[in-house]
């Protein structure tokens, strides 16, 4: 799989074009940055976008959705629960999307967000702001929940192969993706013991982030 990423947007986001190895269908997961920087290669590849993928309707990963839509003729904006967009395909966890020969599971991650979803294929992982390198996404926000947080990446995420090379929503690591495995062995949020022990250590970590350390 021919993969292309873009860093820009509100917070060091990032964006994805994905097409197969032979093939002109692709996908973009999350609209975190102007079409105009994804618009070149497009061109230049001559591909055929079939979907934008959402991973949660926070503004700064739909931030430039419309524009795409309205500049790719086939697109269609795909994201769990759908509604928030005319005509947007609503995705279930679970389902499959196709683009050319490559399979796109839908893998339902609340916690962030309860709309947030994983894209994977193959052996990556579109992990949005569920998982990053280095840790999980955070849950301060009115409607997130360290609870199901812990659920979704404990026991939807890291069940996955170790060699899963995980595409995060941001930049916020050392490097811009790293394996499950190499992810686990560095974060101490992804070693917990129990449910508990994971919210322990959320809210040890944001107490971390308030101290400014």
């Amino acid at each position: 799989m021919r993969i292309w990423t873009y860093e820009g947007g509100y917070d060091n986001n990032f964006s994805y074009l994905l097409a197969g190895d032979d093939t002109q269908d692709a996908a973009i997961i999350d609209a975190a940055v102007p079409f105009t920087e994804i618009e070149p290669i497009i061109e230049s590849e001559q591909l055929n976008v079939n979907y934008l993928l959402i991973t949660h309707t926070h503004g700064d990963h739909t931030a430039y959705a419309r524009e795409y839509c309205s500049s790719l003729e086939d697109i269609q904006i795909a994201h769990f629960g759908g509604g928030s967009f005319p005509e947007s395909l609503s995705l279930s966890d679970g389902d499959t999307l196709s683009v050319g020969q490559q399979k796109i599971n839908v893998i339902h991650t609340p916690g962030h967000y309860p709309d947030s979803v994983c894209f994977q294929t193959e052996e990556c992982l579109f992990s949005g702001d569920t998982l990053f390198v280095g840790r999980t996404g955070r849950t301060i926000s009115p409607q997130g929940d360290s609870r199901q947080l812990y659920r979704s990446v404990y026991e939807k995420l890291l069940p996955l192969p170790g060699d899963t090379v995980i595409y995060p929503g941001h930049n916020y690591g050392h490097q811009p993706t790293i394996t499950l495995k190499d992810n686990i062995a560095i974060s101490t949020l992804l070693q917990s013991e129990s449910e508990d022990d994971f919210v322990d250590r959320m809210a040890q970590y944001e107490r971390s982030r308030t101290l400014g350390s």
